[in-house]
């Protein structure tokens, strides 16, 4: 097909079909509706997604087309995926996109499938592999080959972090010419916390109470710790009761707080001292940059990109998976040092805005976007039209 046939024909910039599996509150959530609002001004951005939610909600709210695909579920069932192909190759003759950018597992698997199948180049975001460190080799062993296969569906991966990148290649699932590193951003927001405030420190985590966090073994770490402090605990899931558990077995409940679900992380942010992501696997995690523009320091393991945003001695501290002692020693070196806190949330404020903004993000995208379309054929994107997304739009929820 020439590039005058490929193209949806409704002005001079190019159309880009986004697919998710889900619209349900989270951090590839999040991630994609910073670019379907950032990105309005360089391509035509439309929404495909498993479900009604808060995502299909946003895209409304800034005027996109959403389109839901009911069929499309997270869990592999044959009787649902192959309905969810057709409906997604329906869609795509119906959009007729120049590209096709999918995000999630299962979203990436039949998304790329589907363009393939209609002659649409695919654009893969892992914003963690099914298969990096820290996962059990028995859901390795299934999204391996199944990676590897869609692979050949791919003009490229965009990767969130250097880690993730060597994963992809290191597991043979993606070429080194085919992966492009975009680290992730975050839109900047007015509240910002005070770390070197006096007083009894509030430590925030935000996060799904599900695995792959791990807030069990944060509380028997604040157990151990001499200074005083607080914990709050934003997020729901299945393991709250057994961080419930956790938290009366250890006699903390007085000093911990779990407060669910919650859309003003922002100003949570700013009430805090001290930002952590405690977890036995993450890609390259939202909330930590969330912390860094608050103006936080961050205790955070030491999996996945975390390294990449957060600089040990200079940003905050990072620590082993499931290193319990090691996580109650940097937390009593920041408790204990107002000033020390300070240091590093000032430090950590400076490094989103150099390297994390949303702009970037855009940008990174655009340049993929850009260099797909030169290969096929088809409209240039064109510029940036936003300085920053989602800009009005209601706070974040959870966004790990």
């Amino acid at each position: 097909m020439d590039a005058a046939g490929r193209h949806g024909g409704r002005g001079e910039r190019p159309t880009a079909l986004v697919v998710i599996t889900r619209a349900e509150p989270g951090g590839a959530q999040v991630h994609v509706r910073d670019l379907l609002a950032g990105l309005r001004g360089a391509v035509d951005p439309v929404l495909a997604c498993g479900d009604q939610g808060w995502l299909t909600d946003q895209a409304r709210a800034l005027g996109l087309p959403v389109h839901v695909v009911p069929e499309l579920e997270r869990e592999i069932d044959p009787a649902r995926d192959l309905p969810a192909l057709r409906s997604l190759r329906r869609l795509i003759r119906q959009v007729r996109p120049d590209l096709v950018h999918t995000h999630s597992s299962k979203a990436g698997l039949l998304g790329r499938l589907a363009a393939r199948l209609e002659g649409r180049p695919a654009i893969h975001t892992a914003h963690s592999w099914a298969f990096s460190d820290g996962i059990a080799w028995r859901r390795k062993a299934l999204a391996v080959p199944l990676e590897a296969a869609a692979a050949r569906w791919t003009r490229r991966f965009i990767v969130v972090s250097e880690a993730d990148r060597e994963v992809g290649l290191r597991y043979r699932v993606a070429r080194p010419a085919q992966v492009r590193v975009v680290h992730n951003g975050v839109a900047d927001v007015a509240p910002r916390a005070r770390p070197g405030r006096e007083g009894v420190p509030v430590l925030l985590m935000v996060a799904r109470l599900a695995a792959p966090k791990d807030p069990t073994l944060l509380l028997r770490a604040l157990s151990r710790v001499a200074a005083p402090w607080r914990l709050r605990l934003v997020g729901d899931g299945p393991d709250r009761p057994a961080v419930e558990r956790t938290v009366d077995a250890l006699g903390l409940r007085d000093r911990v707080e779990l407060l669910g679900t919650r859309l003003d992380v922002p100003e949570l942010m700013a009430q805090a001292q001290v930002g952590l992501l405690i977890s036995r696997q993450e890609g390259f995690p939202l909330v930590v940059l969330e912390a860094m523009r608050a103006g936080l320091p961050v205790v955070a393991s030491d999996v996945g990109g975390v390294r990449e945003a957060v600089a040990p001695g200079r940003t905050g501290a990072l620590v082993g998976r499931g290193d319990e002692a090691g996580l109650a020693a940097a937390l009593q070196a920041l408790l204990q040092d107002p000033a020390l806190r300070q240091r590093q949330g000032d430090a950590g404020r400076a490094a989103y805005e150099a390297r994390f903004t949303v702009r970037r993000m855009l940008e990174g995208t655009r340049a993929v976007y850009e260099e797909v379309i030169a290969e096929v054929g088809g409209p240039r994107p064109g510029p940036l039209a936003v300085e920053r997304a989602p800009g009005g739009l209601p706070a974040d929820p959870e966004s790990t």
